[in-house]
């Protein structure tokens, strides 16, 4: 252990957690005592975290749960580099503080993207392919397809570097990318059925709407996931209403949704209904819209969408998002849209600060 100071407090920095104590975490108690640790070791090792902290006047050491916790501004992943120091000793000689890959938000025109710096791919690997066990199981079942337009069309997307890790983690070729050729895509999930593969169409909505629009037929048999987003191509509707025009186009009795994002390296599936459930070393809180400070995690409540993602070691783990939600009964949670045209407050406290 050493000693960093947060201010004028004396911080004890912990050591690193190696990612298979983080994806041993099963019930609620190992996973705040995981988090907590994660949490000294981030408000030590991470400038932009740490002088967050700082100016919030919060002591590290007397922060003593989840609850607790300050979740950093996910805005802060688009004016600064998130990165946590230290070597992991599962890597012989790890790396300094240059990133092994970096994910960019899709962003729109005129905004800066956001930029995740991943120091070690393998853990999103690892957090990725367990996810996908915990709730689907064996991806050597699955013909994965990815219908994906605008993703496919830059650098950078986490979405895509998804899907093609579980095109790769299925062992098979009956699966693939689909840009605008929607013959190639029914084609293919014919190969499949042939096959005996159960096939998992993981689409962008605008993409989904539109082949639901073009090509309506009966894929009663196979699972279709919406990652969300217009991307500017269509009107915003609402969820219900995208998953009814799905649902009724394609004979399909639910919609299965992923959310995941740029700044994160765990995603959460819902398989139904718009309710997201998350693997043991991810959890969702619910922030007060006008107590930035104050979590929630009791059923029923809603604000803002608050993420505690264990996986996140090497960036931060405790992100405040954009989003709104409303919590179900255990931990389950539902998005309800994002906050219209304003950060999340808190966001300006690093402005004009010179970062280590």
């Amino acid at each position: 252990m050493a000693a960093w100071r947060i201010g004028n407090i004396p911080v004890t920095v912990m050591k690193a957690p190696s990612h298979e104590e983080i994806f041993s975490v099963t019930d609620d108690d190992s996973f705040e005592k995981m988090a907590l640790e994660i949490f000294r070791f981030q408000a030590a090792g991470c400038p932009v975290y740490r002088e967050y902290i700082s100016l919030l006047g919060i002591n590290p050491e007397k922060v003593d749960s989840i609850f607790s916790i300050p979740f950093m501004p996910i805005s802060f992943f688009r004016d600064h580099d998130v990165i946590t120091s230290g070597r992991p000793d599962f890597i012989p000689a790890a790396p300094g503080p240059a990133a092994g890959r970096i994910f960019l938000s899709s962003g729109t025109t005129g905004v800066k993207q956001s930029r995740h710096h991943v120091r070690f791919p393998e853990i999103y690997d690892a957090s990725l392919e367990r996810t996908f066990r915990h709730f689907y199981g064996d991806p050597a079942k699955y013909a994965i397809m990815g219908l994906l337009p605008s993703y496919l069309e830059r650098e950078g997307s986490s979405l895509v570097y998804m899907v093609n890790r579980l095109i790769q983690l299925s062992g098979n070729d009956a699966g693939g990318f689909f840009l605008h050729d929607q013959e190639a895509l029914f084609r293919s999930i014919g190969r499949a059925r042939i096959a005996g593969l159960q096939v998992l169409l993981i689409g962008v909505t605008f993409a989904l709407l539109d082949l639901a629009e073009e090509h309506p037929c009966d894929l009663s048999d196979i699972i279709i996931m919406e990652t969300g987003g217009m991307k500017g191509r269509r009107k915003e509707i609402i969820r219900e209403e995208v998953h009814d025009i799905i649902m009724k186009a394609f004979g399909v009795t639910g919609v299965h949704s992923e959310y995941g994002m740029t700044e994160l390296l765990t995603q959460s599936y819902s398989q139904g209904a718009g309710v997201f459930r998350t693997p043991p070393w991810m959890k969702v809180l619910i922030r007060d819209s006008h107590d930035p400070m104050s979590h929630s995690a009791d059923e029923g409540s809603s604000g803002g969408i608050s993420v505690i993602d264990l996986a996140n070691i090497w960036s931060c783990s405790f992100i405040a998002t954009a989003d709104l939600g409303r919590m179900h009964a255990g931990g389950s949670f539902e998005v309800l849209g994002r906050y219209d045209n304003a950060d999340i407050r808190g966001c300006s406290l690093l402005a004009g600060n010179d970062l280590v």
